[in-house]
């Protein structure tokens, strides 16, 4: 008897440790590189940009963490996504209304801003450029000052600026 009692409580206690390690992983903000959002209403227009910030960490990010030349997903963990609700220009270019990926291809000097149609890819590990529905280049320079982690910011007027480490770059939206 006593072992049926002592075989139900360690079942019961392994079940309750399972439990909560679930729900700890699913807690978000609990992770490293935690979930953060920018948004913004400029008139009818809502652009929302939701993105997972890592932090530097006195790591080398520009070249090394994040290599130039390849899709990044701009971001830690799911893909960054951007949502307006109607049609937009970004920097002058058309992107129909909808949720994107937003991915970006990081260079030394000029970077490709990349909407891609899979707004729920994890990363970009299974990146498909066939579902690019906009790539617009966009000029990356010094910062003005050091960003521990990563952000994205939305102004009143509808511009986009990410700050990481000591880089920045900054896009128009607005209503087509």
């Amino acid at each position: 008897m006593r072992l049926k009692t002592h075989l139900f409580l360690l079942t019961a206690l392994l079940t309750t440790a399972f439990l909560s390690q679930a729900c700890a992983q699913q807690d978000k903000s609990k992770r490293p590189s935690p979930p953060a959002e920018a948004k913004a209403t400029v008139g009818d227009l809502s652009i929302a940009i939701n993105y997972n910030s890592p932090a530097v960490k006195g790591r080398e990010i520009w070249g090394k963490l994040v290599p130039y030349g390849k899709v990044w997903r701009t971001g830690a963990n799911e893909a960054t996504t951007f949502e307006v609700n109607t049609d937009v220009t970004i920097n002058g270019q058309a992107l129909p209304a909808g949720k994107y990926a937003l991915l970006t291809i990081p260079t030394d000097g000029e970077w490709t801003l990349i909407f891609n149609k899979d707004a729920g890819q994890w990363g970009a590990y299974n990146y498909n450029e066939e579902q690019d529905v906009l790539r617009v280049n966009i000029a990356a320079s010094k910062a003005a000052e050091f960003s521990e982690r990563m952000t994205f910011q939305v102004n009143d007027s509808g511009q986009v600026t990410f700050n990481w480490e000591n880089l920045t770059f900054s896009f128009m939206v607005t209503k087509a």
